[in-house]
């Protein structure tokens, strides 16, 4: 995996979508965004361009959402 910082298209992104906020995914879990940038699905070998990485706000295991706009605010 590519660790280059890249800068992200901000424009296709809602604006409170940052890193730092917490917000929900579509599962209903609840997290803080670490990162937003490129990511390559494993299974597809697609590259996602703004995957959003999430951690639970206490700790835990990050997960990735490749669709920010399963998102909402949280």
């Amino acid at each position: 995996m590519n660790t280059t910082h890249r800068p992200v298209s901000h424009r296709r992104l809602p604006d409170w979508l940052t890193e730092g906020v917490a917000a929900v995914d579509g599962q209903g879990r609840r997290g803080i965004v670490q990162f937003i940038g490129e990511w390559e699905d494993p299974a597809t070998r697609r590259v996602i361009k703004c995957a959003v990485f999430l951690r639970p706000q206490g700790g835990g295991t990050e997960w990735i959402v490749a669709d920010h706009r399963t998102l909402t605010q949280g």
